[in-house]
């Protein structure tokens, strides 16, 4: 009786919080992975720990080239791709009375820029995979306004969701199940001066969210994560309500991952 070979994921944004615990998830499984992340040091870590299962394939995802090259690795290690999760991304706050545009420079080339070159470097790949699935980490903030964050959520992850259910419509037709993720606050440090003490750890989001992608859902919002995002509206009566646009709609039922 022949076996099924071992479901092929990249992942990006592996190194640390939220994509550190998904890589994981992943392994436990007996998948193949390749991990991305610019230091080199924690996949080789993580290689060690899942002996034959890790594809190290370090880069500076905003550069097109090396991610161009990081997919040619992948092509000749594994010929194809199963699973593309799109975790890599930054968050910094604007200060508006010193705007530093180069800010939003920095945060749209992470959050967006780098998330297109990964996809045209993934998609082929994909194509030639088997049950291919896309995974795009949104954000709650694209649901509403907040404050310091015009870049990362007024720019750089509205204009990842549009581009990623644009290329839905566009790419029906090679049958790539696509997924869009919109997590809130996990308890990790989002900067030096801000740190968060809430109930879901990187660890448990991560078990949650791998669970969930296994049905392959069109969008997966996670409420539990988005509380903490919307607990302090009812203090700031500036605030407008919530205004959450109309999801995607799906013509077929999606294909669920095999154990």
């Amino acid at each position: 009786m022949s076996r099924t070979p071992p479901r092929r994921y990249w992942l990006t944004g592996a190194s640390n919080g939220i994509g550190a615990a998904l890589a994981e998830e992943i392994l436990k499984t007996g998948a193949h992975l390749a991990v991305n992340s610019r230091s080199l040091a924690p996949l080789k870590a993580l290689s060690q720990r899942y002996p034959g299962q890790v594809l190290a394939v370090a880069g500076d995802l905003t550069n097109s080239q090396q991610v161009r090259e990081i997919g040619e690795q992948i092509a000749r290690q594994w010929g194809s791709l199963d699973t593309m999760i799109l975790n890599a991304g930054t968050c910094e706050y604007v200060d508006v009375n010193q705007l530093d545009s180069s800010i939003i420079e920095h945060i749209v080339r992470t959050n967006l820029l780098a998330s297109s070159y990964c996809i045209e470097a993934a998609r082929p790949l994909l194509r030639a995979g088997t049950a291919p699935h896309l995974v795009v980490m949104a954000s709650s903030v694209t649901y509403l306004p907040l404050p310091q964050a015009e870049a990362y959520g007024g720019d750089s992850k509205p204009g990842l969701r549009h581009f990623f259910e644009s290329l839905h419509n566009d790419v029906a037709p090679e049958n790539i199940e696509m997924t869009i993720v919109s997590p809130g606050l996990i308890d990790i440090p989002l900067s030096n001066e801000v740190s968060l003490n809430l109930d879901w750890s990187a660890d448990k989001a991560a078990r949650y969210l791998f669970d969930l992608l296994k049905h392959r859902p069109l969008e997966l919002p996670l409420p539990e994560l988005l509380m903490p995002v919307l607990w302090p509206l009812p203090q700031n009566p500036g605030q407008t309500g919530l205004e959450i646009g109309q999801r995607m709609a799906r013509n077929n039922p999606p294909i669920e991952d095999l154990p």
